[in-house]
C-alpha cells in the first residue's frame, strides 16, 4: 500500500529572513516535518525565498554598481542562488532533527526550473517589487536595459512579472527520489522561471508564486494533501473587518465564490486558494490545508486551520 504523499508550502513565517533567524527558523520547521514523517507521510517541501531573493539580488547589484566591469546578476540566477541558500540550511535541520528521533532518511535539494508562458499576462503587467531602492537617475538607467520599475516611499524600485507555472522541468528526478521514500525539497520559490526554446532553457526575468507552484508540484506527484503554512492560523472572510470570520472548513465551490466576490487579497491568500483550487480540481480524495507552521498537528486532527476540500 502505497504511503500518503504530502507537499508542505512553507511561507515566510518558517524560515525567516536573516541568516541567523533563517537557522533558527528552519530548526522549528524541522521538528514539524519530522512529525509528518515519523507518521509515515512522504514529504515533499517547497518554500517561499522573498526576503533571500531579494537580499541576493540587492547584494549582486550592489556589487555591479561598485565593480562595472562585471556582468549584471540575472534574477533567474538569484532565484537559483536562494534555492541553494535555502535549501542548505532545511535539509541540515531536517537531517539532524531525524536522527536525533532514530530515523535515516537521505533529505536532498533539488534545483528546480518551472516553464513559463512567454505571451503570460503577467509579462505585460509587471506587480512584484524587488531589489534595493534606486535614485531617479538610476531607475532610468534600468528601463533603458529594458527593466521595470514603480515609485515608492524611497525612491524607485524594480518591479518584474508573476507568471503561472506550466511544467517543473525536474519534475521526474522529484518523483524518482520521492518514490524511493526520500524526502525532497524541490521548487523553492515558486522554482526559477525559465522559458523554453527548442532544446534550450533561458531564465525569465520573473519570479512565480509559491503556492501556485506548490499547487502545481502536488498536482504532478499525485499528492494526497497539500499543505501551505502561513501566518494566519485560519482562512478568513472579511479580513481585518469587524465582521472578520475564521473558516473550519471550504469546499471548492464555496472558495471559487469568494473569490469571485473579492474575498482574498492578491498577492497573500488569494494564490493560496487558487493553488488550492487547481490541485483538488474534481477529486473527492485530494484535500487542502491551510494554517500555521505550530498548528499542523492540531490542523491534520482537525483542531484548527482551514481544510479545503471537494
Amino acid at each position: 500500500m502505497r504511503k500518503k504523499r504530502i507537499v508542505i508550502a512553507l511561507g515566510h513565517a518558517a524560515l525567516g529572513t536573516t541568516l541567523p533567524e533563517q537557522k533558527e527558523a528552519t530548526r522549528r520547521t524541522a521538528k514539524a516535518v519530522a512529525d509528518f514523517i515519523q507518521n509515515d507521510y512522504q514529504v515533499v517541501l517547497t518554500h517561499s525565498n522573498g526576503p533571500q531573493v531579494g537580499m541576493i539580488h540587492t547584494a549582486m547589484a550592489e556589487f555591479c554598481r561598485i565593480y562595472p566591469e562585471y556582468t549584471a546578476t540575472p534574477m533567474s540566477v538569484c532565484s537559483a542562488m536562494s534555492q541553494g541558500y535555502i535549501g542548505y540550511d532545511l535539509q541540515n535541520a531536517i537531517r539532524t532533527e531525524l536522527l536525533n528521533r532514530g530515523i535515516y532518511k537521505p533529505v536532498s535539494t533539488i534545483l528546480t526550473q518551472v516553464s513559463v508562458d512567454p505571451y503570460d499576462e503577467a509579462f505585460y503587467h509587471p506587480t512584484k517589487v524587488i531589489g534595493r531602492a534606486m535614485t531617479k537617475e538610476e531607475a532610468e538607467a534600468e528601463e533603458k536595459k529594458g527593466n521595470h520599475v514603480t515609485e515608492v516611499s524611497e525612491g524607485y524600485r524594480r518591479i518584474v512579472a508573476a507568471p503561472k507555472p506550466i511544467e517543473v522541468i525536474e519534475g521526474d528526478a522529484i518523483r524518482a527520489l520521492l518514490d524511493a521514500d526520500q524526502i525532497v525539497i524541490a521548487c523553492g520559490g515558486g522554482g526559477i522561471p525559465v522559458l523554453v526554446q527548442g532544446n534550450s532553457l533561458k531564465g525569465a526575468s520573473a519570479v512565480i508564486e509559491k503556492d501556485t507552484a506548490a499547487g502545481k508540484l502536488a498536482e504532478l506527484l499525485d499528492a494526497d494533501m497539500l499543505v501551505i503554512l502561513t501566518g494566519a492560523a485560519q482562512v478568513c472572510l472579511d479580513y481585518g473587518k469587524e465582521t472578520e470570520r475564521p473558516l473550519e472548513s471550504l469546499t471548492v465551490a464555496e472558495a471559487v465564490r469568494y473569490m469571485e466576490e473579492g474575498q482574498f487579497e492578491a498577492g497573500t491568500m488569494l494564490p493560496k486558494i487558487e493553488a488550492a483550487v487547481s490541485f483538488i480540481g474534481n477529486s473527492a480524495v485530494r484535500s487542502v490545508l491551510i494554517t500555521k507552521l505550530d498548528k499542523t498537528k492540531e490542523g491534520l486532527a482537525g483542531l484548527t486551520g482551514t481544510k479545503i476540500h471537494k
